[in-house]
């Protein structure tokens, strides 16, 4: 709203008298033009960095290289509709899928291929691992009751003959949900020819509950070791560690020797090539038959930063080295610890029987390992997570 003033004269004074009224003058060596300029406010040159400050340091940001670009998997009409089914199914029924809350990169190919890892127990985690953009909280909601007989139903519907069970860990729960587990696979057993793999949490290290969920039934009993045993404490949560990890392993084959355990390590963290060997070497040693790597990607800029990002080849000499081990390694850029697990299984079964009389012999890193870790760019922010932390 225009508002006018309002100049109170003396009385009697004429209004043409305010004409001879004293003007106020500008400072010497002010022109008109300079406060002109100063009445519109400053100007970009005034918030330009003057030469003589120092430069920006920061580190630039690394570019996603041209092997870590997606390209759409529906390559035909019925992948694209089988995606949309599935994902139909899920929004549906209300369950919560670690394709969605982690933010796979191969969640279109899985989808396309009618396969999904459902996350039972909630979407909410009571950890808060750094790598990870699954919402944290010390009280989740309860588990939901009925969601073992949900997830049965909504498998069945989607036709599959292998599903994988993940969970977030429940610390606030006194058997921090293996008897939810349990229940959930033994409704998902009880489909005929249904194959069931479950990644699981460290159950506090608790081997009474490990003996629970891994009696319950399932096919594959997975629980990831994630990084090397120099990087646990910057990477997970502190509750977590790379001896109970190993423990867990352990104690699972011992209770189940028929059942096929597994584990994943993510690559471009701050690691060196002989620690990703050792952890290799100490999964073997755990009875661990399946091993996974893939290369971190940041989630939010509010998670842990790529240190480097991995080559292919590197990849590739690392499946070669875990299978000197005797292990059965899937290896690669946009691998996960889910990814097409149903075929891996299957070929690991195959190889039971054809590694069976073979002894597992040590390979050295070899010369490829080394020249595509020292290619590779490298950016060390572990130390500083390590201290902020």
């Amino acid at each position: 709203m225009l508002q006018t003033a309002r100049v109170a004269l003396p009385r009697g004074r004429p209004v043409s008298s305010l004409l001879a009224l004293p003007v106020r003058q500008q400072p010497r060596g002010c022109s008109a033009q300079s406060s002109s300029a100063s009445a519109a406010g400053p100007t970009l040159a005034d918030f330009m960095p003057k030469s003589s400050e120092a430069p920006d340091t920061r580190p630039a940001v690394m570019r996603k290289p041209k092997w870590l670009k997606m390209t759409n998997p529906n390559l035909t009409p019925e992948g694209a509709e089988r995606y949309k089914n599935v994902r139909a199914t899920v929004k549906n029924s209300g369950l919560a899928t670690v394709c969605q809350e982690a933010r796979c990169p191969n969640i279109g190919e899985c989808w396309s291929g009618g396969t999904a890892t459902v996350m039972i127990m909630g979407d909410t985690c009571t950890r808060g691992c750094r790598f990870c953009s699954v919402a944290t909280s010390r009280t989740p909601p309860p588990p939901d009751a009925d969601e073992p007989q949900k997830v049965a139903a909504a498998v069945e519907s989607w036709g599959l003959d292998y599903i994988v069970l993940t969970m977030v860990d429940r610390d606030d729960l006194p058997d921090q949900g293996a008897s939810h587990i349990c229940r959930t696979v033994q409704e998902l057993k009880s489909k005929a020819g249904l194959r069931v793999e479950t990644l699981v949490g460290d159950f506090q290290g608790r081997m009474e509950l490990v003996d629970q969920v891994v009696l319950s039934g399932m096919d594959v009993f997975a629980h990831n070791i994630e990084t090397v045993d120099r990087l646990q404490s910057t990477v997970r949560d502190r509750r977590a560690g790379y001896q109970q990890t190993l423990s867990v392993l352990r104690r699972a084959k011992e209770t189940r020797p028929d059942v096929v355990t597994k584990s994943s390590v993510m690559l471009g963290l701050g690691e060196e090539a002989e620690e990703v060997h050792q952890t290799l070497r100490d999964l073997r040693d755990a009875g661990v038959e399946i091993v996974t790597f893939g290369q971190y990607l940041q989630p939010t800029k509010r998670h842990m930063k790529v240190t480097r990002y991995v080559d292919p080849k590197e990849f590739d000499s690392w499946t070669a080295a875990g299978e000197a081990l005797g292990l059965h390694v899937v290896s690669g850029p946009m691998v996960r610890s889910s990814y097409r697990a149903g075929d891996f299984f299957k070929q690991r079964l195959a190889l039971r029987e054809a590694k069976a009389s073979e002894k597992p012999r040590e390979l050295d890193l070899g010369a490829d390992i080394r020249t595509a870790a020292s290619a590779a760019p490298f950016v060390d922010t572990a130390r500083t997570h390590a201290t902020a932390s």
